[in-house]
């Protein structure tokens, strides 16, 4: 998933500062966070706008991340954990970076995941929807419903609305 890809990623560098802080996954979060406060700018502009600021100023940003990754892995133990974060991130640095260039997509993709939530804490319930035919009403159910949020509607009363 690439989408995915950019949240574990950055995900990765504070799960390994929450356990084992250090100069440089303080570093990486405060270079990542500058990322994000330059999103949180450009947060509800148009897509034209967000483009061109994210090429006028997170290309520059990204590009001293992945020097300052690259100087900071030549100082890590390979067989460390930050090491590690830092080469999965440039295993997956065209997708990490694959925002800069379409003002349409975001940083990351936390909004998927919290929609996504409440699926992925109902699973084990799914699992009894008593037949295939069963899973897949409760597949449209979710679709319908995520539909008329997404679109600021009130799912029960969409629902339950009667078409004239």
């Amino acid at each position: 998933m690439v989408i995915g890809e950019r949240c574990v990623t950055w995900i990765s560098f504070h799960e390994i500062h929450v356990v084992h802080a250090s100069p440089t996954t303080t570093e990486a979060l405060a270079r990542i966070g500058a990322l994000y406060a330059l999103e949180d700018e450009i947060r509800g502009k148009p897509i034209d706008m967000r483009r061109s600021v994210r090429q006028a100023r997170a290309k520059r940003l990204i590009s001293e991340l992945r020097t300052w990754m690259e100087k900071a892995l030549h100082r890590l133990s390979s067989k460390s954990e930050t090491a590690g974060a830092i080469r999965y991130a440039f295993s997956r640095w065209r997708a990490l970076t694959r925002y800069t260039d379409d003002g349409m997509l975001e940083i990351d993709n936390s909004a998927a995941e919290r929609a996504l939530r409440a699926v992925a804490l109902g699973r084990k319930n799914f699992l009894f929807a008593g037949s295939d035919s069963g899973g897949e009403r409760a597949a449209a159910m979710y679709t319908l419903i995520g539909s008329a949020k997404l679109n600021g509607l009130d799912p029960e009363l969409y629902l339950s609305t009667r078409p004239q």
